[in-house]
């Protein structure tokens, strides 16, 4: 695949209106989270979609040496990923926290609802591009067909926390693509917006 705007390791917020992110064993300091979904993302002025059909979600990497991170930082790795799957949809992970004092803070952040946001790393492999309508009204949509998450992170300020980018807001993290990233945010949040009133309709 040649395009270029999956150059790299991609990152998204988890849906916040579906993200779920439970306690299940305290004194083992485990927690179940969402990670990703099919919600169709705008990037770049195109709709991004994530295939969770099981043979498109290549899960091994991440079951055998993924890292639970803090805001995608490698240097902060906050605990381990007991399991990851997909289910109805989803991507799901069990996860265990560390033990250590930074580890600590976060986990009681998340335990105490400071912290509710999830965001994804991964890269793709495959996808489809279509476009519907004519002209101004054409839409472009890449379906995802084969991706792979490389870590889970617990983010504190994601760029969208509704459906967004989920590039978490820090020096670098978009790179060359920086610019104009508040711009960016806003399109997708009037997106967001638009479609919910369309749905009321």
């Amino acid at each position: 695949m040649n395009e270029k705007r999956f150059d790299g390791e991609q990152r998204r917020a988890a849906d916040i209106d579906s993200c779920s992110l439970r306690v299940v064993d305290e004194e083992n300091r485990i927690v179940e989270l969402s990670f990703s979904s099919e919600t169709p993302v705008m990037r770049w002025g195109e709709y991004e979609v994530l295939s969770h059909k099981r043979d498109a979600v290549l899960l091994e990497r991440l079951n055998t040496t993924g890292c639970l991170l803090f805001n995608h930082d490698r240097d902060k790795v906050i605990g381990k990923i007991i399991k990851a799957e997909v289910k109805n949809k989803r991507g799901v992970a069990r996860v265990q926290f560390d033990d250590d004092a930074e580890s600590d803070v976060i986990y009681n952040k998340v335990k105490n609802q400071t912290l509710r946001n999830t965001s994804v790393g991964y890269v793709v492999h495959e996808a489809e591009r279509s476009t519907k309508g004519k002209g101004a009204a054409a839409q472009t949509t890449y379906t995802v067909t084969l991706w792979e998450p490389l870590e889970i992170s617990i983010v504190s300020v994601p760029a969208d926390i509704t459906v967004g980018v989920g590039r978490a807001m820090k020096d670098g993290a978009l790179g060359k693509r920086g610019n104009g990233i508040v711009d960016y945010q806003i399109k997708i949040n009037q997106n967001k917006i638009k479609a919910r009133r369309n749905k009321s309709k």
